[in-house]
């Protein structure tokens, strides 16, 4: 395990669901961190600040904080704040994240057409929920076809709880997309940038990383084309179907995360 760079972690799916450790993996990750592995938590949740995620994972046991953590509602603050300077932006998500949308001017509902700054000039899409109703989603379409830009901090289908899988954003960007006829810009995974940034964080290359998820497209397939090895478990979300649907080869399949330090010793991995 010595000779691993780095290893990316989702959380959802692989380490928790709905935020109860999956069997073996509060274990695993103190190996890794016995090892001396630079590890990064790198998740499209929406719902909870990084620095709640963080507090809600020690409580369970995980040996992390949340400087080892980088959510995609992070990352779509930073991409803001780089593309979009100075830009008046509608947030449609479920969960209070402001506290890490640093340096970004968000608009509530009732000021989206004040007089003094118009329209919004970005809506952006977080995770679905609760928040994603049609007169939400329907002025998100609105302030679109009149020029605002679209930015979705994934494209993720759906993710797993403890009642089952539950409809995400992607399901409702596609039709936001089609009927607006633009592409949403999207921040976390599967975005290159995603991982780039990941990786930066830790100060590690590509070549000499993983991936772990449970999102064989948006996680693994996704982490290969950037350059890092990607390793899939067969928990949370995934689904047979789906694997053997998919676009790619996961360079590893292992049945849990708490057989990633099994993987890492076995010689020639």
């Amino acid at each position: 395990m010595e000779r691993i760079g780095a290893v990316l972690i989702d959380i959802d799916g692989v380490l928790t669901v709905s935020w109860k450790p999956l069997p073996g993996t509060v274990a695993a990750m103190e190996r890794l961190r016995e090892a001396g592995i630079p590890l990064a938590l790198v998740t499209n949740t929406t719902s909870r600040t990084r620095a709640s995620i963080a507090r809600k994972l020690v409580g369970e046991g995980f040996p992390v904080s949340a400087d080892d953590i980088l959510t995609a509602p992070v990352v779509t603050a930073a991409h803001l704040r780089q593309h979009h300077p100075g830009a008046r932006c509608l947030l449609i998500n479920t969960g209070d994240i402001r506290d890490d949308l640093t340096g970004v001017t968000l608009v509530d509902e009732d000021e989206e057409e004040s007089a003094d700054g118009g329209a919004p000039d970005v809506v952006v899409l977080g995770g679905a929920g609760d928040a994603f109703t049609y007169a939400a989603l329907n002025r998100a379409f609105r302030h679109v076809q009149r020029g605002a830009r679209l930015v979705a901090m994934h494209r993720s289908m759906y993710w797993r709880t403890a009642a089952g899988l539950d409809l995400d954003t992607g399901a409702f960007l596609l039709g936001l997309e089609r009927a607006a006829r633009v592409e949403a810009e999207i921040t976390g995974k599967p975005a290159g940038s995603f991982f780039a940034t990941a990786l930066a964080h830790l100060g590690a290359t590509a070549p000499h990383a993983l991936m772990v998820g449970d999102d064989i497209e948006s996680d693994v397939l996704a982490a290969q084309r950037a350059g890092l090895t990607g390793v899939l478990v067969r928990t949370g979300k995934y689904l047979p179907e789906t694997h053997r649907a998919a676009d790619g080869t996961p360079d590893h399949v292992i049945d849990s995360f708490a057989d990633l330090p099994a993987l890492l010793e076995r010689p020639g991995t």
